[in-house]
């Protein structure tokens, strides 16, 4: 079963775009680099010697390019976003990425509208087996293009699927495994998201050790920023199950939701968890941007 989401209100949730990372997924380093090294000039990667500024291949100055602009702390222009500044500026929330929490934040960040990584956003909210093959996701990816009314050549949906496999496969170096090429220089493999084993991928589904319940509420007020449309409520299936929410994204139980919404809550009175005739909900008494805002602040403060 595939859930649409009513993003009608939105110009484009997803630009249809891939492989434009030049092969590369986002290494250790590369988004606080391309961050500071555009916010000093904006026209940084356009430059002959920026190799030779960013310390990097001429591919990978392109690709670090892109991956700020897919997560959201550039521009188009290349100038420092708003998200940008509060994650990773001088006094932001954490300007290194010490914490794995704000990776979960990036991986947010990268996926939400609009979002400019469409085999990323096809497979965390579209593609819906919970066990598949790189095969699976590359007939599922030719389906979706359809969409779209684009041609897109099978070697940049090839690229795309094994960047996408490179980033976020855990490695398990305890039983043995070989890990994939390349990937244990990629912070997202912290995050666990996806199992590798013979041929066969699996997403993990339900506990994460190191996702705070503070971004994931936070996720929940910002997607319920954009589809509630005025209302100061929202059902948990459609924050589990919809396309583009925060269940979908980081892959979570009901039991794991409703838990994070009953932490936050405990810290803040706008928030409540109830259940009325059945149907249990995230309703709360401000205005969802500002208190998912509010939130953020008050995790990375403390």
């Amino acid at each position: 079963m595939q859930t649409s989401l009513n993003f009608k209100h939105l110009e484009n949730p997803v630009n249809p775009v891939f492989a434009n990372h030049e092969t590369f997924h986002p290494r250790f380093g590369w988004l606080k680099k391309g961050f500071d090294a555009a916010k000093k000039n904006p026209g940084i990667f356009l430059q002959d010697d920026a190799p030779v500024r960013l310390g990097v291949g001429k591919n990978m100055v392109r690709s670090i390019r892109y991956w700020c602009s897919a997560f959201k702390i550039l521009d188009k222009n290349n100038l420092p976003t708003t998200f940008g500044e509060k994650l990773l500026g001088n006094n932001g929330w954490d300007s290194y990425l010490e914490d794995p929490a704000s990776l979960w934040l990036l991986h947010w960040n990268l996926l939400k509208p609009t979002c400019e990584a469409a085999a990323w956003y096809y497979i965390f909210n579209i593609f819906r087996d919970l066990e598949f093959t790189k095969e699976d996701i590359l007939l599922g990816l030719k389906d979706y293009i359809m969409n779209f009314n684009k041609n897109i050549a099978d070697s940049s949906f090839i690229k795309d699927v094994n960047c996408i496999l490179r980033m976020y496969v855990a490695q398990d170096f305890t039983r043995g495994n070989t890990p994939i090429e390349d990937s244990i220089d990629c912070p997202f493999n912290e995050l666990g998201l996806i199992r590798h084993f013979g041929k066969n991928y699996q997403f993990k589904i339900g506990t994460k050790a190191n996702l705070p319940a503070s971004i994931i509420v936070a996720s929940c007020l910002e997607y319920a920023s954009w589809i509630s449309q005025g209302r100061k409520t929202i059902n948990i299936p459609s924050l589990l199950y919809d396309e583009g929410s925060p269940g979908m994204v980081f892959k979570l139980t009901e039991n794991i939701l409703c838990a994070a919404i009953e932490t936050v809550a405990k810290q803040f009175d706008a928030i409540i968890l109830s259940d009325t005739a059945g149907l249990i909900q995230l309703s709360f008494t401000d205005e969802p941007e500002i208190l998912a805002e509010v939130i953020l602040k008050q995790y990375y403060n403390s």
